[in-house]
């Protein structure tokens, strides 16, 4: 009899515990996401880019391109991804970019490769104001290279850009400027 009513004891603390998770379970929801990453939904719409190469050690052709960007929120909304086709010096190149936001470490984050073999994987970003940098390490040739990303907002449907290189973090060296321009009217909010 002892056995029974502590077998019915533990039995009943099992149900307990499986109706108490199962409560639980009910009440967690799909996280929704949050100011920051709205801010990424400026991006959405189709861009239209021009600007220039400028002369550079990396063996890389100076002059101009132009490139067009669709970029839409990837289901969920957490994260905006861009496909590119540009096309400059060195011929026409196809890309693929996605655009996020972490909340541990409070930062903007850009992943991207393009058909010509280059592959960007970590680059961090802040927002300072209409001012959006993107900074990034990589190795070069054996050589640990940084890179800065930094677009100027001008308007709802309009931004200036440069992307600059470094061999030592400090002295930066002007490789392309541009402006972007969205195409037609696209909603970029979400």
């Amino acid at each position: 009899m002892k056995h029974t009513k502590v077998a019915v004891l533990a039995a009943s603390g099992l149900l307990v515990a499986a109706l108490a998770a199962r409560a639980d379970e009910k009440k967690m929801e799909m996280p929704k996401p949050g100011p920051e990453i709205k801010k990424l939904g400026y991006f959405v719409g189709t861009w239209k880019s021009e600007g220039k190469l400028k002369p550079n050690n990396f063996g890389m052709p100076a002059g101009k391109y132009v490139s067009s960007d669709k970029c839409e929120w990837f289901t969920g909304g957490f994260h905006v991804v861009c496909h590119s086709n540009s096309k400059g010096p060195m011929g026409a190149t196809h890309g693929l970019g996605l655009l996020g936001y972490n909340s541990e470490e409070k930062v903007y984050t850009y992943a991207g490769i393009d058909s010509s073999g280059m592959g960007e994987m970590g680059s961090k970003g802040k927002v300072e104001g209409e001012a959006w940098t993107y900074t990034s390490e990589s190795m070069m040739g054996g050589k640990k290279m940084w890179g800065r990303y930094s677009m100027m907002i001008s308007s709802p449907d309009s931004y200036t850009f440069k992307y600059e290189t470094s061999a030592d973090g400090n002295q930066w060296a002007l490789m392309m400027d541009g402006k972007a321009t969205r195409a037609g009217k696209a909603a970029a909010k979400k």
